[in-house]
């Protein structure tokens, strides 16, 4: 009875405080600095995520009907590979980083020593709730921090079920979960913190950096943004399409940050993706004047043809897609689909099922630029397409709005390469394909501006959860007089000199001359 009454007790500030001071007082005691401790919690995650693989599949598929290929490539083996990869380096990363002095401090030695922050809060996703929940968790364990982690109440399942194995997999004395919605949100951020992580929207990442600034508390932001995909002329199509459609509708029917959010490509272009409502034109044949329309003529409709090669014709029939999350942003969805000046943008798709949540891959073609779902970000399955006379055009775009959290390319173009990589702004870029530097641990993943604060992954999630503390090592051999008053003519000449790290003014300096 007295564990039930525990249970039923609110978390609010009172509880929040008291669980942060616990943690402080178990990073206090020196335990999860040491080598043996981070190497134990993160052996436990790779542990947990190998014995428990169905749980998370059936979690994820509870919380967003995702098929079983995406939960165990792009969450359960994402999880594991950031776990592997930091047991192999994780000694490497702890070892302090040499570094040279300067003659002002003759003689002496340097290095960085990366130190544990202390008691950090993570504040995770729905999209991805199991890998963005616990990838941050792997850098915070490896940097040596006591954590908390904070569930999305949006995949209750998956909440659940990280509570429930983390409490069984982890040590509890430094590693904590907490479950629920705004109110617990709230009793967690008005505490103090040694950094907080977020993974969400640019509105609750506004909220989450004003609660951190009360504190001077330090953040990292993993938020979104308009992920642009420009498509070329001279590329090989098919493949192109292929992952597009995998980028955008195979990560969680575009329930991703990084998803293609829009396409960029010219005019001409455009009717080799979809299919265009051309008129009928009169054509001569050996047969007399045949009545058609240019589609038929010219068409390849490749985008289209190989959404019904994944997906079939009636897509939400289709056990490779995911449902969308909730009614919420099924209505969302639903109102950028529905605006006036978009819904007869329709070229493909747009079929919804509101008892089972279900949005088909829809594609929309010249949407207008002051539409809704031009300027938000899209979160679904949604994907316009914009077409301009010359492609360099599309970089106007690109940079007329909020810099997103990936870009991408499709050319064959060696200028045009470069171009997009010199002049785009974004967290990433990839050229010829969409999403896989995701998945690269010696690349940073982060945003810039307003798709993010910060980056993570590899050694950079070790990276976000120390304190780099610079320390200077000396004798007492060596002491120069030329530190102390009283101060001399000379002596300024000779400081001015070591500071400017010139011998020959050394030199000049020792021997009168100015």
């Amino acid at each position: 009875m007295a564990g039930e009454d525990k249970k039923q007790q609110p978390f609010d500030s009172k509880a929040a405080s008291s669980l942060v001071a616990e943690l402080r007082g178990a990073f206090a005691s020196g335990t999860t600095r040491s080598y043996q401790w981070r190497e134990s919690q993160l052996r436990g995650l790779l542990r947990m995520t190998d014995e428990h693989e169905q749980d998370i599949v059936a979690a994820l598929r509870s919380d967003l009907g995702k098929p079983e290929l995406e939960s165990v490539l792009y969450e359960a083996a994402m999880l594991r590979n950031s776990c592997k990869f930091a047991l192999k380096e994780l000694q490497r990363w702890m070892m302090p980083e040499k570094v040279k002095t300067s003659l002002t401090t003759f003689p002496s030695s340097a290095e960085i020593v990366s130190e544990p922050l202390g008691v950090v809060l993570i504040i995770s996703a729905w999209n991805y709730p199991y890998l963005l929940s616990l990838d941050p968790v792997v850098g915070a364990i490896a940097a040596g921090n006591a954590v908390v982690l904070k569930p999305s109440e949006i995949a209750p399942a998956t909440s659940a079920l990280l509570a429930k194995l983390l409490g069984e997999y982890m040590d509890s004395s430094s590693i904590r979960v907490v479950e629920g919605a705004v109110p617990e949100t709230t009793a967690l951020l008005e505490q103090k913190w040694d950094k907080i992580f977020y993974t969400g929207n640019g509105r609750v990442g506004r909220i989450v950096m004003a609660a951190a600034a009360k504190h001077l508390t330090p953040v990292v932001l993993e938020l979104g943004g308009k992920s642009p995909v420009v498509v070329d002329s001279g590329i090989n199509l098919q493949i192109a399409c292929r992952r597009i459609i995998v980028g955008k509708w195979g990560n969680n029917n575009g329930q991703a940050c990084i998803a293609s959010d829009y396409i960029i490509t010219t005019k001409d272009l455009a009717p080799k993706l979809v299919r265009l409502p051309y008129p009928h034109v009169l054509v001569f044949s050996l047969y007399g004047v045949v009545s058609c329309t240019l589609p038929y003529l010219f068409q390849v409709d490749v985008l289209k043809n190989e959404l019904e090669t994944f997906y079939g014709k009636n897509p939400l029939e289709s056990k490779d897609l995911s449902r969308i999350v909730n009614s919420d942003h099924f209505t969302r969805l639903t109102k950028l689909l529905d605006e006036d000046k978009v819904s007869k943008k329709v070229v493909y798709g747009g079929e919804r099922d509101p008892t089972k949540l279900q949005i088909a891959p829809t594609i929309l073609l010249d949407v207008p630029r002051d539409s809704l779902i031009m300027n938000e970000e899209i979160f679904g399955p949604l994907l316009p397409i914009l077409t301009v006379d010359k492609l360099e055009e599309s970089f106007d775009i690109i940079n007329s709005g909020a810099k997103p959290l990936a870009a991408y390319i499709f050319t064959n173009d060696k200028k045009l390469k470069e171009h997009f990589v010199n002049n785009v702004s974004a967290g990433g870029l990839v050229v010829n394909d969409t999403t896989v530097h995701l998945a690269v641990h010696a690349l940073p993943f982060g945003g810039v501006g307003e798709s993010g604060i910060g980056a993570y992954h590899g050694k950079f999630s070790f990276d976000a959860f120390s304190h780099k503390k610079a320390v200077v090592y000396r004798s007492f051999m060596g002491d120069a007089a030329i530190r102390y008053p009283p101060y001399t003519n000379g002596k300024l000449r000779l400081m001015k000199a070591l500071l400017g790290g010139s011998i020959l003014g050394i030199l000049r300096a020792l021997f009168g001359r100015s």
